[in-house]
């Protein structure tokens, strides 16, 4: 088939590469404009564009695709199917109307649940045992269209945000190829969402990763791993920041029991600091961080980064307080 693809990060690029190598004419990519990043600020190539330079594939970065002068430029592109992953943008009808199969979307969850930006975190934060890829014929509501294909991946115990995000763009590819397929020979049945178990994944922010000491343990640690890489979860610790990076419940049920020269613990004191861990009181159960990382320092496991940095038992954890003491 002969296709437009519209995506930007490194999630969208094994799916692109996937069309390529299995035949299909990519006409063009549509991609979001360069941006700067980093602490030098240096002008950077999403993902996606860097990959379909590499292979000669013509390339459009409109600010906005709903320009007239760049829908006139899609017409003349000719696409019989837009391909659509982790774009960016929102398509108009007239774009959703374009090709004679229509925009199909690469969705990194199994819809109806997880709807929009961040469905991959909000998986592993809520505490799903699965998750997956699913391929929808695009509508214009916010991941509403009717459901095409789909595959189910597991979600492991110690999944990260990271990891999971690795195994679902590697299913996308595959799924794609399928999907398309089934659309040419007419033997795909799309099937309408309805509202039933919806969740909407709302976009991740900075400020979501501030550690809630009073929540249970087991939800701090899912949230720790839902943020693994970005934005991470954090704490405050005497007046400085500290990224947490990797951590285990030690005991779910409202039992911090200290030794006997803690008196009355609060949610996010230190009950225990050792070469094992940071064994920190939650609002049920105690949460023991395994690996972390002070603001300005390198990552590292509990047992090196004690060696530098004292923190003892009855400490407490917390960003209010950090914030407060600066």
């Amino acid at each position: 088939m002969r296709i437009v693809f519209m995506g930007t990060p490194d999630f969208a690029v094994p799916a692109l590469a996937a069309l390529a190598e299995g035949g299909h004419e990519i006409a063009a990519v549509v991609t979001q404009p360069d941006k700067q990043k980093g602490r030098g600020k240096a002008v950077q190539m999403p993902p996606v564009k860097a990959w379909a330079v590499e292979h000669g594939i013509p390339v459009y970065q409109p600010v906005k695709v709903r320009e007239p002068e760049f829908v006139e430029k899609l017409r003349d592109l000719a696409p019989q199917v837009i391909v659509v992953a982790a774009f960016g943008q929102i398509l108009t009808k007239e774009i959703l109307e374009l090709p004679a199969f229509g925009c199909v979307n690469i969705h990194a969850s199994l819809l109806p649940k997880y709807r929009g930006a961040a469905p991959i975190q909000w998986a592993i934060i809520r505490g799903e045992k699965e998750t997956g890829i699913t391929t929808m014929q695009m509508n214009e509501g916010l991941d509403t269209g009717d459901m095409l294909e789909r595959v189910v991946i597991p979600i492991a115990p110690d999944e990260t945000g990271g990891s999971l995000h690795d195994k679902l763009s590697q299913a996308g590819g595959p799924l794609i190829l399928s999907t398309l397929k089934k659309l040419e020979e007419g033997s795909i049945r799309p099937v309408p969402q309805g509202e039933s178990g919806t969740c909407y994944a709302k976009m991740l922010t900075k400020s979501m990763g501030d550690i809630d000491w009073t929540m249970p343990a087991e939800e701090i640690e899912r949230l720790i791993r839902g943020l693994n890489p970005w934005p991470s979860a954090y704490t405050g610790w005497n007046g400085r920041t500290i990224k947490v990076w990797s951590a285990q419940v030690i005991a779910e049920e409202s039992a911090c029991a200290p030794d006997a020269s803690l008196q009355a613990l609060v949610p996010g004191q230190v009950v225990r600091a050792d070469k094992e861990g940071l064994a920190v009181c939650t609002g049920r159960g105690i949460l023991q961080i395994k690996e972390l990382q002070l603001e300005g320092k390198k990552r590292m496991d509990a047992a090196s980064f004690l060696r530098g940095c004292p923190i003892k038992p009855g400490d407490v954890c917390g960003s209010r307080q950090a914030h407060s003491s600066k």
